[in-house]
């Protein structure tokens, strides 16, 4: 059974729903996580979902700032939020899918918001960097995140860290930039490894081909340089080793009007 899970920041769900629709009604997958929703939750627009064939959400949202969602087209058993580093900043969701689902065997699916860290990568001036890496350092010893070998779970979001050479635009220019400096990535490698955690991105695309899912505003013309970074992110278990199939990069959502400067990633997961 294919099960299609999509992963997208799409920086405030009210102001980009209709962008939201379009690929909904494109790619239809089983299941959008969303974050940077900027949304309370009362004010989420499920019922935009709800007509689009999504009548399943779990939402975690506040005003104005990052929040997360996980909309559904089946049903789950049930969801939980976690919340790190003493802060109630609406950066993690996880649902469970069941029988309910038509699943054997019962799947975990967390979806971060992991934080940005500013511009400065340094955390003894910079309290953004160092909620960031304290954010990370949670993450790594969190027992949800660290699924038995039997347990099948998937972990996705923007996780705002790309980890590898070819992950970022220029390496060089890269490492005294935050999201890609040596103690980000040392730090998100010890949480994948905590959790044995797979990246099925760079399972199905090794490097050295680069890999993005995000392009700055700054840019004038981001396709055309074309700097971009890996942030966004979709691990599995070992139980689910082998299972992911296919991995789309939707880049051209990233040249629509009025865009995220994220893009769309979609697994598919034979489960």
């Amino acid at each position: 059974m294919p099960l299609k899970i999509t992963t997208w920041n799409i920086n405030s769900v009210r102001l980009r729903i209709d962008l939201v629709a379009k690929f909904l009604k494109a790619a239809h997958p089983d299941v959008l996580c969303l974050q940077e929703t900027k949304c309370p939750d009362d004010a989420f627009p499920l019922k935009r979902f709800q007509r689009l064939g999504y009548e399943h959400a779990a939402i975690n949202g506040q005003k104005g700032y990052h929040g997360v969602a996980v909309l559904s087209r089946v049903p789950f058993e049930r969801f939980d939020v976690h919340s790190f580093c003493g802060k109630t900043d609406c950066r993690h969701i996880s649902v469970v899918l069941g029988e309910r689902a038509g699943l054997r065997d019962p799947l975990t699916l967390h979806n971060f918001y992991v934080p940005a860290g500013g511009d400065e990568p340094d955390p003894e001036i910079n309290v953004k960097f160092r909620h960031k890496l304290d954010f990370l350092d949670e993450m790594r010893e969190h027992p949800s995140l660290r699924p038995q070998s039997s347990q099948r779970a998937i972990l996705v979001g923007d996780l705002n860290v790309a980890p590898f050479e070819h992950d970022v635009w220029s390496h060089k220019q890269m490492l005294r930039v935050v999201s890609h400096t040596p103690v980000e990535c040392e730090k998100f490698d010890l949480v994948q490894k905590a959790g044995n955690w797979i990246d099925s991105m760079r399972v199905l695309t090794p490097e050295p081909e680069k890999l993005y899912t995000w392009w700055s505003y700054r840019a004038a013309d981001w396709r055309a340089a074309d700097r971009g970074r890996r942030l966004d992110h979709i691990w599995t278990s070992d139980a689910l080793a082998g299972r992911v199939s296919k991995i789309k990069i939707a880049k051209d959502y990233r040249g629509a009007v009025r865009p995220s400067d994220h893009v769309p990633v979609t697994a598919t997961v034979e489960i």
